[in-house]
């Protein structure tokens, strides 16, 4: 049987930074079926849920549950949900407002964005899960860790916001900005398909939430192995911000990814998934 672009996209190897036709496919199939990913929705308090996910590969993996940022979903996700499917169960829900979970009122911060997850994770019925937060997912990640620590079997934080040094609107705009530069291009539809589905006043309120976070204190309180994952040319993250993460953060442990830039959790999905395993791997018995 001849495979489908997105599962040679899948099979084939990474090359950080690299993003192209077959995984933009990949990304923007939901609510369709591909290359292992359905997707399925839940009323998690009040909202109806929705969840991409892969297949449970059987044994006695921990699930792996992945957190997008401010102003995108589950899609941007797909390529790492798919490079961890083949060793891992993995979840990739949309946040309240976001991809195709509904949209409530109002624009929720990173404790309110947690606790959703908790929620979730109660739908869900699962054991406790490797978190794996991206960019403003990282915050939400780590204010979940912090609050709920049982729930939490290990924690990666992916190019997490927000450096105290560019903590306003402005300067994390700006940052993104110079990021842009450095993504692959075709990860822009992606992006403009997500800000359309949460619309442009969700994504700012949001914006305004996370430049508002004292994710550090969240950090402080994290007790879960933890990984800090982050692109070399990453500008949204400098080394100075990494550096001070792995250090807030007990247990943690930086891993730099050579020519990925923000988005090192999509343009990096092979060595990402490796570092998640590797972080997991001694944690297999507890």
């Amino acid at each position: 049987m001849r495979a489908t672009a997105p599962e040679r996209a899948a099979s084939r190897p990474s090359t950080p930074g690299r993003f192209g036709p077959a995984e933009l496919r990949l990304a923007l199939a939901a609510p369709r079926p591909a290359a292992g990913l359905t997707s399925e929705w839940r009323l998690v308090d009040g909202l109806r849920a929705h969840t991409r996910r892969t297949a449970d590969p059987g044994g006695d993996a921990a699930p792996v549950v992945l957190v997008h940022g401010l102003a995108v979903s589950h899609r941007y996700l797909t390529p790492l949900a798919v490079a961890l499917s083949a060793t891992h169960p993995v979840y990739v829900p949309d946040l309240p407002g976001f991809g195709l979970t509904e949209r409530p009122g109002r624009a929720y911060d990173a404790r309110q964005h947690a606790a959703f997850l908790a929620s979730w994770l109660a739908a869900y019925r699962l054991p406790p899960v490797c978190l794996v937060g991206h960019s403003f997912g990282a915050e939400v990640a780590a204010a979940l860790a912090a609050r709920r620590p049982e729930a939490v079997r290990a924690l990666v934080l992916a190019g997490p916001t927000a450096d105290p040094t560019a903590r306003s609107r402005s300067g994390l705009v700006g940052r993104w900005l110079v990021d842009t530069v450095r993504e692959a291009p075709l990860q822009a539809p992606i992006l403009l398909r997500d800000v359309w589905d949460a619309r442009p006043w969700r994504v700012y309120a949001t914006l305004t939430h996370s430049v508002r976070n004292a994710v550090e204190e969240d950090l402080l309180r994290v007790s879960a192995p933890t990984l800090v994952v982050t692109g070399s040319r990453d500008p949204v993250v400098p080394p100075a911000w990494r550096s001070q993460v792995a250090r807030l953060v007990p247990h943690a442990r930086p891993v730099v990814v050579p020519g990925a830039a923000h988005n090192v959790a999509t343009t990096a999905p092979r060595e990402v998934a490796d570092a998640i395993r590797t972080l997991l791997a001694p944690t297999l018995t507890r």
